[in-house]
Parts: structure tokens; sequence; C-alpha cells
């Protein structure tokens, strides 16, 4: 996968937290910062992913959907009833 440079301004005690952690962990800060950036680009994915699931699946079902499941609960009540 090809590189590409870039140039961002960030406040100097980040720099310095960023300077910090890199060498703790023996990585260059490109590195660093591309890891933090892949972490936090998948997190964003995930939760646009969780919110469209919820979208989805999130609403209550309405009056015929609830009427249905009373009526299928009942019918069930019935076929089981007396068999345990």
């Amino acid at each position: 996968m090809a590189n590409v440079k870039t140039a961002i301004s960030i406040q100097k005690s980040l720099f310095e937290g960023i300077e910090s952690l890199a060498q703790r962990m023996n990585v260059s800060r490109s590195h660093l910062v591309a890891m933090a950036v892949k972490d936090f680009l998948q997190r964003q994915q995930n939760q646009q992913l969780l919110q469209q699931l919820n979208d989805a699946y999130g609403d209550a079902p309405d009056l015929a959907e609830r009427k249905y499941e009373k009526n299928v609960r009942a019918r069930h009540k019935r076929l089981v009833r007396g068999q345990w």
C-alpha cells in the first residue's frame, strides 16, 4: 500500500504526548498517528453501523403487529395446554 505524506497542525502538548508515546512504543510518530487514526475510523464505522441497525430494528411494533402477536401467543397456549 502506498504511503502519502501530509502535514497537520496540532497543539504542542499533543505533539509532545505523541512523541513520548512513540518513543516508549518504539515506533515512529507517523506510525503511531496512523494507528490512532485507523482505530478512530474503525470505531466511527462501527458506530455508524450500530446506528443503522438501531434505525432499522428499533421501531416498536405497530397496532396490527401487537394484535397479531397477541393472537399467536393465545393460539400457542391452547396448542401446548396440558402437554407438560
